[in-house]
């Protein structure tokens, strides 16, 4: 008698883990593409309302008026309140193009959209982040955050020599990688504090790091040992940057930069560079961190130096004003921002929209 196939193939769970994938993958699109039909719809609204109030005059109370008829005629629908309404009059007035609609802002979540309106004017920033939250998948708590930790002032404002030590377009997103200052709340260290407090507050929440960093940073490890000529060094930080397919060095400074940083730090990029890097990696990067820098100083200590290297500064939880500290999600949020992007933009196309 011949043996059964066994009931459970050798590659079963190979193909289940790759079939709830694709599944998933699918539900984020079915949920986007709805998504992007409700906010062109609110879109719609909004932009009637605002025509009729410029061109016939109407008044809070036609609104007011609007808003029951259109919930009386759509019970199970309460996106159609007074409040909702007026949101949806600002989105039209703010973006008055269907098409940068289409493409951008109608992307996200309508709650996401309603805090872009609530905490910013300019439509260039509203735009800047809500490509970066479409990018990042941010939930609207992360958009909150990087809102109010000034995001889109700090992007790019570390002092390099990228654009000298690297090819143009690496240059370009090696720059838009680096932040200044960097936002450390989730840190608080005594003033008695050393470096290697700092690196450990780090390492306990690189997840938190990691967010700070930015999508591609991938942690190798810190305190990574490297020998030269039979001596030992130890990197604080390293990491990979899966975009630019290179080696990213983090040197932490408790005080402000001095120019025997930059020398150190371009001892540790060209020991990467000889000692771990692939034919397939560019060149190792590597950012210096410290409490403060002087503009000028760091300039000049960069000036000659022929290895792609940053100076950025860093706050800390009790650097910054009160209302912003404690500002970042919990390891918690992070572990479940995937999930909670998706969940939002269902609940924003259900009964509760609004």
């Amino acid at each position: 008698m011949s043996k059964s196939a066994p009931l459970v193939p050798d590659n079963y769970d190979v193909v289940l883990q790759s079939l709830k994938q694709r599944i998933r993958q699918a539900q984020l699109r079915a949920a986007l593409s709805v998504n992007q039909e409700l906010i062109l719809l609110y879109w719609y609204i909004g932009r009637e309302i605002l025509e009729r109030q410029r061109q016939e005059g109407w008044g809070s109370k036609v609104v007011q008026r609007l808003a029951q008829d259109l919930k009386a005629e759509f019970i199970d629908v309460k996106g159609f309140s007074r409040t909702n309404l007026l949101y949806m009059r600002s989105f039209a007035e703010a973006y008055p193009d269907e098409e940068l609609v289409q493409r951008s802002v109608g992307l996200i979540p309508w709650r996401h959209n309603i805090a872009l309106l609530n905490k910013l004017k300019a439509t260039d920033e509203r735009l800047w982040y809500a490509q970066k939250a479409i990018e990042n998948g941010w939930s609207r708590d992360i958009l909150v955050m990087q809102i109010e930790t000034n995001l889109y002032e700090r992007q790019g404002g570390a002092i390099t020599n990228f654009e000298r030590t690297m090819p143009d377009l690496d240059s370009e997103i090696a720059q838009q990688l680096t932040k200044d200052p960097y936002n450390f709340d989730f840190v608080s260290l005594s003033s008695k504090a050393k470096e290697q407090d700092l690196e450990r507050a780090l390492v306990e929440r690189i997840r938190d790091f990691l967010l700070e960093l930015g999508v591609g940073f991938s942690f190798v490890g810190n305190q990574y040992p490297l020998e030269v000529s039979g001596k030992e060094y130890r990197l604080d930080m390293l990491f990979y940057h899966t975009r630019l397919h290179c080696y990213v060095v983090i040197d932490l400074k408790m005080r402000e930069f001095e120019p025997e940083y930059s020398g150190k730090m371009n001892f540790y990029v060209s020991a990467v560079d000889k000692l771990l890097c692939t034919p397939g990696d560019n060149r190792t990067i590597g950012i210096i961190l410290c409490r403060s820098k002087d503009r000028t100083i760091v300039e000049f200590a960069l000036q000659d130096l022929e290895k792609p290297i940053g100076v950025a500064s860093y706050v800390l939880r009790e650097d910054l004003p009160s209302e912003l500290q404690g500002s970042l999600p919990s390891v918690e949020q992070l572990e479940d921002e995937m999930a909670t992007i998706v969940a939002e933009i269902e609940s924003d196309t259900g009964p509760d929209s609004i």
